[in-house]
This record gives structure tokens, C-alpha cells and sequence, in this order.
């Protein structure tokens, strides 16, 4: 089929060119979106009075027999097209199918407008999506953190062990981090769900059509203002990969504590075999290679946002070929992020933990901070009783004991206001129900996570 726009030209492109002008090979499929939007168009255009009823009927009968057409096998009916566009593939097979009226389809649409349109409600479709597959992963580790809830771990900050937690407030504090990428997606559904057809090439159309009634049409919640901006606004497909790149980033930081922790060094959990990978020589290798590949993903998530990024920067107004580079990186981004989720889905929700290995890693320097706050409700001023402990744990090397283990009379020497009775400190259970403030780790503080995630997932 001649180009849409090979009616200028006396020369033949080049077969080099062409190929690396097509786009076809990925923006194929758009097709639902491009025929989805065409019906709209024509229903469009035939109120403004440039169809009449029986050329609209036409025209969308024939869209609706590309779409099932495509349906029955969308892998192999691009195989061997040589359309410069999915725009150009639907056009040709429409005309196939109904004749000359289908050139009127196109009539006051350029497919700047046509494309930016494709897009939009293309990626509204994956964003529903993913927002389930996410959902689907904050419910495992919901669900999680309900079942296990007495199972207590050291805490860690700068990888040091720090205080003890249950394990499902690890669990949680990640989950809260999903809630929150969730919570970013539905903020930017309005910012996606705008229609730019209508806007032409960049000067608007010529002719009387209802934008508002296409909006409705095609459910879209606003229309956009400015036609010079709507050809050339990606804003939508920034701001998404931003989105799949800070959804990355807290797989990657999720995955890592779980890499750490499946380590026979920490022994805490194990990845069961259908989330593991072997070793092609070492045959006693299980790798966590699941994790290690969410923690890869993060990179190439960032690697499709700084890439589109750096192609806008410097466009002059309206539509440039440079933003047929918008499309590869969102597909990617896409589809990278829907084999993801369901895999750190899948890894959680078979994941063993080792309760007597976290449980083994609880050391008493996990509650020297226990030991200052006991000192503080008998009036020490916190700095000091931060120093006094310090000595303490200092005097506890130097024996080389445990903090429970210093003798009385070494406290005291330390400080008189250590006595026998702060023996009531070496509890891990009961420094974790100690931190029942909002947010804490405490049983009550952590069941009302699990209350508030639940609800938010039930919206």
C-alpha cells in the first residue's frame, strides 16, 4: 500500500528508510485502541455532517470486522504486513474490506491527533491492569503479615542490628510502599484519560465537531485545551514511567532484603524451587534468581524513563518524529511490569520463613535502647541515659558477656539507677508490644495496618 502521504512525492523511499521509519513492528498493537477510536471518529464525523448514516455504518461495520479479524489471531496478522504504521494497516484493511468511503474516515484527523489518541487509550487499559496485579501483591503480603504476626526478627539499620520488630512489620513497610505506588497510579489515570482527537495536525479541526460528545464516547474524562499542545504532549507517558520506575526501585529494596535473608549467613527464609534457579556448574547452587531478576528490572524501568526523557528535552512545538520514541520504552515499561508483579507475587506468597533463625538473631544489643528508655522513665534525661548504656554495652565487651549478663554491681557503678529490676528489660516480646504507638510494631499497631490496608484494597 502507498504511504498516507505519498502523494507529494515523485522519488521512492528508500527500503532502508522505510525500515527505519516503520513503526509498525511495535505499535501494532495499538490496534484495538486505533479501531476503538476510528469508530468514535466516524460516529464523530457523521454528526458534524460530512458522512451520511449509511457511509458511517459502512465505515464501522468494516472497523468491527478488522477488529475481529485481528482478535482471532493477533500474532500472525501482522506477520507479513508492510504498512508504514498500525494507522496505515487499519486504513488499508478497512478499504479492503468497504471500498472508497473508507478514505472519508480520515477526513479533519491528521495522525498526530490519531496517535496521541491511540496511545491514551491504550495505556487507560494497562493501567487498570496493573493497578490489579499490584493490589494482588499487597494482599499476599497482607495476608502474610496477618498469619505470622508473632513472629519476631531483628530490625536492621545500616545493615547493623538495630531493634527487634515482627516480621510482618517488615512485611508491612513494604506493602505501605506498593499502597502508596498504587495510590500514585490513580493519580494519574485523570492525567491519561485526556482526548486529543479533535486537534488535527496541531491547528485543531476544520470542521464543527463535537469534542465533548467524542469525549463521551470514548470515556474519556476531559478534553484537551490546546490542539499545538495535545499532538505533543507525553507528559502522561513521562509521568507513567516515573511511576514504573519508583514501583521498581521498591521491588529492588524488597527483593534485596529477601535476597540477604534467604543467605546461609542469615538462613531467615527459603525461596521455594519454583522461584529459584540452579547453577550450571555447582550443583548444590539454589539462587534466588527471581528476586535477583526484580532488583535487575529496576534498572531497565529507569533506563525507559531517562530515555524519553532525554528524546523531549529538546522538541520544538507540535508533533516531531523523534516522539515515535515515546512507544518502545512504555511497552517495555508495560510489559516488563506485567510479568513482574505476578512473580513477586508468586515468590511471596511461597516463600518460607524460618522463625527459629530470626528468632536465634535476636541479640541482647537489639535492647540497649530498651535499657536507656528504662533509665528514662525514672527521670534520667534521655542523653544521659543514651551515654550510661553506651558504657554499659562497653563494659559488656570488655567482659565479653551479654548486656543481661553485666553484674549488678558493674551497673551501678556505671550508674545508681540501674537496679535489679530493670532485669524486666531482656524481653524481645515485650520491647515490641512496647511500640504500640500508630505505626509501631506492636501487635495492636500492626493489626491495624493489616485493618487499614485491607480497607484500602476493598475501595
Amino acid at each position: 500500500m502507498s504511504p498516507l502521504w505519498g502523494g507529494r512525492f515523485a522519488g521512492q523511499t528508500d527500503p532502508l528508510m522505510a525500515r527505519f521509519n516503520a513503526s509498525l513492528p511495535f505499535d501494532w498493537r495499538l490496534w484495538d485502541a486505533d479501531i476503538t477510536g476510528s469508530v468514535a471518529w466516524a460516529t464523530a464525523i457523521w454528526r458534524a455532517g460530512l458522512l451520511t448514516e449509511d457511509e458511517r455504518d459502512q465505515i464501522i461495520r468494516g472497523l468491527e470486522a478488522v477488529r475481529d479479524e485481528i482478535a482471532a489471531d493477533p500474532a500472525a496478522a501482522f506477520v507479513d504486513a508492510a504498512d508504514e504504521d498500525i494507522h496505515s494497516f487499519i486504513e488499508r484493511r478497512l478499504t479492503e474490506r468497504i471500498g472508497a468511503v473508507a478514505g472519508k474516515l480520515h477526513t479533519g484527523r491528521s495522525r498526530n491527533d490519531q496517535v496521541a489518541t491511540d496511545l491514551r487509550l491504550w495505556l487507560r487499559g494497562q493501567v487498570a491492569e496493573l493497578d490489579q496485579a499490584l493490589a494482588a501483591l499487597i494482599r499476599a503480603a497482607t495476608d502474610r503479615a496477618e498469619a505470622e504476626i508473632d513472629v519476631l526478627m531483628p530490625g536492621y539499620t545500616h545493615l547493623q542490628p538495630a531493634q527487634p520488630i515482627r516480621w510482618s512489620h517488615w512485611l508491612l513497610s513494604h506493602a505501605w510502599a506498593w499502597q502508596r505506588d498504587r495510590a500514585r497510579l490513580a493519580d494519574l489515570l485523570p492525567h491519561v484519560n485526556v482526548l486529543p482527537l479533535g486537534s488535527g495536525a496541531l491547528a485543531g479541526c476544520p470542521f464543527s465537531i463535537d469534542r465533548a460528545a467524542l469525549a463521551a464516547d470514548l470515556g474519556c474524562a476531559a478534553v484537551s485545551p490546546n490542539s499545538l499542545d495535545a499532538v505533543s504532549d507525553r507528559d502522561f507517558v513521562a509521568e507513567f514511567l516515573f511511576w514504573a520506575t519508583l514501583l521498581g526501585v521498591h521491588l529492588s529494596r524488597w527483593a534485596e532484603d529477601l535476597i540477604l535473608w534467604s543467605s546461609r549467613e542469615f538462613g531467615f527464609v527459603t525461596l521455594a524451587d519454583a522461584y529459584s534457579t540452579g547453577s550450571s556448574l555447582m550443583p548444590q547452587k539454589k539462587n534466588p534468581d527471581s528476586l535477583e531478576l526484580l532488583r535487575g528490572k529496576a534498572g531497565r524501568l529507569h533506563g525507559d524513563l531517562v530515555g524519553l526523557l532525554t528524546t523531549l528535552k529538546g522538541l520544538p512545538s507540535a508533533y516531531d518524529k523523534d516522539l515515535q520514541e515515546d512507544k518502545e520504552p512504555l511497552f517495555d515499561a508495560v510489559d516488563t511490569l506485567a510479568l513482574t508483579l505476578p512473580v513477586a507475587r508468586g515468590a511471596l506468597e511461597t516463600l518460607t520463613i524460618r522463625p527459629d533463625r530470626m528468632e536465634a538473631a535476636l541479640g541482647d544489643e537489639l535492647l540497649a535502647t530498651d535499657l536507656a528508655d528504662a533509665l528514662v522513665r525514672r527521670g534520667v534525661p534521655f542523653r544521659q541515659s543514651h551515654h550510661l548504656v553506651g558504657q554499659v554495652v562497653q563494659r559488656a565487651e570488655a567482659l565479653g558477656c551479654a548486656l543481661r549478663d553485666v553484674p549488678l554491681a558493674a551497673l551501678q557503678a556505671i550508674s545508681p539507677h540501674f537496679d535489679a529490676e530493670m532485669a524486666a528489660v531482656w524481653d524481645f516480646e515485650r520491647s515490641v508490644e512496647q511500640r504500640a504507638a500508630t505505626g509501631g510494631a506492636a501487635r495492636p499497631a500492626v493489626q491495624a495496618q493489616i485493618a487499614a490496608l485491607r480497607g484500602l484494597l476493598a475501595q
